[in-house]
């Protein structure tokens, strides 16, 4: 039976889960609005920055339930990994034959998200129609190096959505022999005019890890410092959800 590990608490700051949680994108941001973070992954992570767990996600967020913990949480964030469904790889896997054989980890995140009976997020990008588009986020909201849209569904909770600024530009690199210049760096894959590695922690706003595979699964921790101090100002009013 999974039992929650020890964690180096504030009393002032609310716990919150971080599911999927690769090298901590989001953890960070909800770090930097004022929660301590948890983070579970099913593989080593050793550039997480805060208490980490290697576990399958479902499995820790079940067992967390039925052990009564999940109630020293205020709120589980979930980023299932997105290769069933999104633009990038639903391309690439048709262009070689690869069809769909991902499995599409959501709805059962979900399932067990509602079981828990806490608020929640599920992060997905564009392409993912499985999820509703509560909020949807890019880095020229926050004057971000990066577009890199995403899509979060907000379970237990709201807020308002946020005005999309129009893009100042074309994303950096090359596209069908052509090469386009552009305030943004393209936060996916190798070859074709792709940022360094040092352009992307800049772009993104990361520092803690130096692994590209990590930077392109990660959501600049902007997005989750937003909406983590949106929850927590609502729950300072005492608003309902």
């Amino acid at each position: 039976m999974t039992h929650l590990v020890p964690v180096r608490r504030d009393a002032c700051r609310p716990l919150l889960l971080d599911l999927y949680s690769c090298a901590g994108g989001a953890g960070a941001g909800y770090r930097f609005a004022g929660f301590d973070v948890v983070g579970v992954d099913i593989a080593p992570r050793p550039n997480y920055p805060f208490t980490f767990v290697q576990a399958d996600a479902l499995e820790y967020l079940s067992d967390l339930i039925a052990t009564g913990e999940i109630e020293r949480f205020a709120l589980v964030h979930s980023s299932p990994p997105c290769q069933a469904e999104c633009t990038l790889t639903v391309g690439t896997n048709r262009s070689r034959g690869w069809g769909r054989a991902h499995v599409d980890l959501v709805p059962p995140t979900r399932v067990l998200l509602e079981a828990s009976g806490l608020p929640y997020v599920i992060e997905q990008p564009n392409g993912r129609a499985e999820i509703r588009k509560d909020v949807s986020l890019c880095g020229e909201m926050f004057g971000l190096g990066v577009l890199r849209h995403r899509n979060f569904e907000l379970g237990r909770w709201t807020v308002a959505k946020p005005t999309h600024p129009k893009h100042r530009g074309r994303v950096r690199g090359w596209r069908h022999g052509e090469f386009f210049d552009g305030p943004y760096v393209a936060a996916y894959g190798n070859g074709g005019g792709k940022p360094s590695v040092p352009e992307l922690q800049a772009a993104m706003g990361i520092t803690w890890t130096d692994v590209r595979e990590e930077l392109t699964e990660a959501i600049p921790p902007a997005y989750s410092e937003w909406l983590g101090t949106r929850f927590l100002d609502r729950a300072r009013l005492g608003v309902a959800a």
